[in-house]
């Protein structure tokens, strides 16, 4: 893997996985924000600690060596938690920058990440 690839790998997977930490441990922890978000969009609050706990243990996948199928699965789980933030914030006619913004350049980290992951990371059909 050439040196820029790398670069790039890690410039978008460190920039999607501070958000997915970050984001999950407000869900764990209630946060008053991300409560009134969800709130907001219909869930009910106990999916926030589903979602948190999801995207805690996502990113300890992403980052850890080996477990190359694991790693697949969380990245399609990343996009999709995404991509249906992104649907669900459209659903309820909430166009905000916040609300349009934040899970689409996710999304978008996520497939870059995903794209330019090392050969080591990824896995290998015979």
């Amino acid at each position: 893997m050439n040196r820029n690839r790398k670069i790039i790998y890690w410039i978008f997977t460190g920039l999607f996985t501070i958000g997915m930490f970050s984001s999950g441990l407000q869900q764990i922890f209630r946060q008053k924000d991300m409560v009134a978000m969800v709130s907001a969009l219909g869930y009910p609050a106990y999916f926030m600690t589903i979602l948190g706990t999801w995207k805690i243990l996502g990113v300890i996948a992403i980052l850890i060596p080996g477990f190359k199928l694991v790693k697949e699965w969380a990245y399609a789980g990343f996009f999709f938690v995404m991509t249906g933030a992104l649907i669900s914030h459209i659903a309820i006619g909430d166009f905000g920058v916040k609300a349009m913004l934040g899970p689409i350049f996710q999304a978008l980290f996520i497939a870059l990440s995903w794209y330019f992951r090392p050969a080591s990371r990824k896995v290998v059909v015979n």
